[in-house]
């Protein structure tokens, strides 16, 4: 039996669906990347936004036809979409056999095998279930870089998010489980872990009382083989001095911080329901960058929320050009049903959400590409990831680069470089938000 396995939104949902792979392999069942091939055909949903929600129901109704006009005999559906939209997707999309929640993906074998013998299951276990850690993952990131999902759900609330009640409350994945995984992904040749939660700085706090980030990451520095850890989601307010020591102090630990920041208008913020207001956030990206002088601060931002006057944006604009920081995201804002901010008055049409959303990125752009022009000259450990064989040219990231969000370096080197090997360049040129650099001899070994 072939399985097609599609997995769309976050990577946090490219875990869940790795988990599942792993378990549906385990069954002996066989993994195409073909439709046509495909007896059973799985799509793990996000419907975070707007734009998420309308790709998992387009990939769902296209998945559809080859059930009804193909070799598919089953299709299920898993992620966000199945455990918000379970009766909606029942009643319209009569197609899908099987229905998994966002703590049930566990149950994957099952579900398959009951749709297999034509019966119809939906698997909603409880929110803040958590489901087992145990299970070996398939690595589907291409071998040398993986994410290590640390804590499932969020209690934050933030007024514009539907996470909580697709996710549950924070629960953090007990230790000793992710030190054992995180031995796995090494001994099957990862050599950068990506760290990732809904926020990754709370962990621990629900089981053992305290923020334990700090020593997480000093266990995941003595696992042989891991040479990088890159911290994502982290919340500013929950960032600690320890945190900041752990990150200046420990080798194998990225000076690299993705800090989603969402706005830097104090009544947007407030709005918002975030935990910060404009002076804090200046606060600890300064103590950041004073601390940890060559730190990579990555942030996201959200254009047109209920209420943003003129002058907001303006505010959040200047915010941007004074923090410069080195990697930026923007989103416009999303209305969501079930979510406070969806019943704020002062929407904002989503012309002006989409022309607020390209002044903040033609005011990165800028800064990006005069930061990139700053590490000419300088000496990088790069990650190389592959080749560009008409080029001669091999392709990497610096630790300032995350994958699928950041840029790239191009490196020549006069001997050839397999994928996942680090190597050091000098770099040479800049190019936009990437980096053209060669192998320093000097300091590659």
């Amino acid at each position: 039996m072939n399985i097609l396995f599609i997995s769309l939104g976050c990577d946090k949902n490219l875990v869940d669906s790795e988990v599942m792979l792993g378990l549906i392999r385990e069954k002996g069942y066989t993994i195409t990347n073909d439709e046509n091939e495909a007896d059973i055909i799985i799509v793990n949903t996000c419907c975070f936004i707007n734009d998420a929600k309308e790709e998992s129901i387009n990939t769902i109704l296209e998945m559809a036809e080859y059930k009804k006009n193909g070799r598919c005999k089953a299709l299920v559906v898993t992620g966000c979409m199945g455990q918000r939209y379970k009766k909606e997707i029942q009643d319209e999309i009569p197609e899908v056999d099987g229905i998994l929640g966002t703590s049930s993906y566990e149950m994957i074998v099952s579900v398959i095998e009951k749709a297999l013998e034509g019966e119809k299951s939906v698997e909603m276990k409880e929110l803040d279930y958590l489901p087992e850690k145990s299970y070996k993952r398939v690595n589907t990131t291409g071998g040398y870089y993986s994410y290590l999902k640390i804590a499932e759900g969020c209690d934050k609330h933030c007024t514009y998010c539907i996470i909580p009640k697709l996710r549950g409350n924070y629960r953090s994945v007990p230790m000793e489980k992710l030190i054992k995984e995180a031995i796995e992904l090494a001994e099957s040749g990862v050599k950068e872990l990506m760290l990732v939660a809904q926020e990754t700085t709370l962990y621990g706090v629900d089981l053992y009382g305290e923020k334990r980030l700090p020593l997480l990451l000093k266990e995941l520095c003595k696992i042989e083989g891991i040479e990088w850890i890159r911290i994502l989601y982290c919340y500013p307010e929950e960032i600690t001095d320890e945190l900041i020591q752990v990150i200046k102090e420990e080798e194998k630990v990225c000076n690299y911080l993705d800090m989603p920041i969402q706005h830097a208008s104090d009544n947007v913020l407030k709005k918002m329901g975030r935990r910060t207001d404009k002076n804090e956030l200046v606060e600890i990206i300064t103590k950041l960058r004073k601390e940890i002088p060559d730190i990579s601060l990555r942030t996201t931002l959200i254009s047109g929320f209920p209420g943003e006057t003129a002058e907001d944006h303006e505010e959040l604009l200047d915010f941007v050009e004074e923090m410069k920081f080195d990697r930026l995201g923007v989103f416009t804002y999303s209305e969501e049903e079930d979510t406070p901010a969806a019943k704020m008055d002062g929407q904002i049409e989503e012309e002006v959400k989409e022309e607020r959303k390209e002044d903040i990125m033609y005011s990165q752009q800028e800064i990006a590409f005069e930061n990139a022009k700053a590490m000419v000259g300088k000496t990088v450990k790069v990650l190389i990831e592959g080749k560009l064989p008409e080029d001669n040219v091999f392709i990497g990231r610096t630790y300032k680069d995350a994958p699928n969000v950041d840029g790239f370096i191009f490196v020549s080197s006069e001997e050839e470089i397999i994928s996942g090997e680090f190597v050091y360049a000098k770099i040479t040129k800049a190019k936009e938000y990437d980096l053209i650099g060669e192998v320093d001899y000097e300091f590659t070994k």
